[in-house]
């Protein structure tokens, strides 16, 4: 059995998945962090770097890469939600766990969007964000957490 948490970045995925992960002696696999390790480098230069379609590619071919994992909390990247392969892949292996995190703090845990690595940021605000992937995060949420 393994979980996975989904929601917008500064939504707790990483801080709750850890927390979660050590009460339950869970492995913490953090998918943003495993592709930093990858290419040596912290999102905003990934993307910039790559660009936005290269970087959701490098993040679902990251979450399709987790092989024979259990007993693990999986924290993908916010912009998971965007790929149809991976979404069915962690549903599959994982109970999808939907942080759904008010807007008003998200903002103020988000002083600037480009500078978290936040895909669309370049050409919509975070609340144009928010609201594109809200539905996507309820699609695919087996539980959906009011934080």
């Amino acid at each position: 059995m393994n979980l996975t948490f989904i929601g917008m970045p500064a939504s707790g995925k990483t801080t709750y998945g850890r927390e979660v992960a050590k009460f339950l002696k869970f492995k913490f696999i953090d998918i943003d962090q495993e592709i930093e390790n990858k290419f040596k480098l912290k999102l905003p230069e990934i993307i910039e770097r790559i660009g936005e379609k290269n970087f959701l590619k490098e993040e679902e071919k990251a979450v399709l890469g987790l092989k024979k994992i259990n007993y693990s909390i999986i924290s993908p990247g916010g912009s998971v939600i965007y790929s149809k392969k991976a979404m069915k892949f962690l549903k599959k292996i994982s109970l999808i766990v939907f942080l759904k995190t008010p807007f008003k703090l998200l903002k103020r845990r988000i002083e600037n969007p480009l500078k978290r690595g936040i895909i669309g940021s370049r050409n919509k605000s975070l609340k144009e964000i928010c609201k594109k992937r809200l539905p996507l995060y309820k699609k695919y949420a087996d539980i959906i957490l009011e934080i």
